[in-house]
């Protein structure tokens, strides 16, 4: 069987700066979309029923939603389930941003109806990291997910890829969120907040490949001299 397309769609941002909207907005971002055969991702916050039966029911395609304590019984019977003895389907080093890091990923098969409808199989994954200067301590943190996606559909080094694009898209919105104040701007009608949310990304998609691992550090950075931007363009010397 050939393995699905990886949909991936970024939701509107709240205008008030609440989480209400984004939820309210999944299905109509989705809807439009033609989605059979990809896996759609997406954060806890849409670690809900009707938001896991939707793109497998009305869209016939997969998901794959992370599972936090925002969802409390839910995390518990994915905590619960018999972890030790599963093995590992999938391990992976990295090293980046001044860190090393080591994760793997654990898959499990869930009774069909019992833990969130669709859920066919619950993920685990495990990541330890430790600055690669200082402490040799490796601080170790688990995470779970629920995926509508059999084990003859996906393996686990695909479901680690997939969760891991979904990581990817949660740190771009904290930066924006946090960094560059995103969901306290006052513009807010026509095509303004798209305008601006790409001139964001344009700013973050410079300064990472730059060497800045802080974007706020980069911001004040070029904004105490014009000629910084400038230089970080390539327009001047450096």
């Amino acid at each position: 069987m050939h393995a699905p397309r990886h949909g991936r769609g970024e939701l509107p941002r709240a205008r008030n700066g609440g989480i209400s909207s984004q939820i309210t907005a999944f299905a109509p971002l989705l809807a439009p979309l033609d989605l059979a055969g990809a896996v759609v991702t997406a954060a806890a916050l849409h670690a809900q029923r009707e938001h896991a039966q939707f793109p497998v029911t009305q869209k016939h395609a997969h998901c794959i939603l992370t599972v936090k304590n925002n969802q409390p019984s839910l995390h518990a019977q994915l905590k619960d389930l018999p972890w030790r003895q599963v093995p590992a389907g999938f391990g992976a080093r990295e090293k980046g941003h001044g860190r090393a890091g080591w994760r793997t990923l654990k898959v499990t098969a869930v009774a069909a109806g019992t833990a969130f409808p669709p859920a066919a199989q619950a993920i685990q994954i495990r990541r330890r990291r430790r600055p690669l200067t200082g402490t040799k301590r490796w601080p170790a943190g688990t995470s779970y997910a629920v995926t509508s996606l059999a084990a003859s559909q996906a393996t686990p080094a695909q479901l680690g890829h997939w969760v891991r694009g979904q990581w990817g898209i949660e740190a771009l919105h904290h930066i924006r969120d946090v960094t560059h104040g995103e969901d306290t701007s006052q513009i807010r009608t026509g095509n303004g907040p798209q305008a601006m949310a790409a001139l964001r990304n344009l700013a973050i998609a410079i300064l990472k490949p730059a060497g800045h691992a802080s974007i706020a550090a980069a911001c004040r950075y070029h904004a105490r001299d014009a000629t910084r931007v400038l230089a970080t363009l390539g327009l001047i010397p450096p």
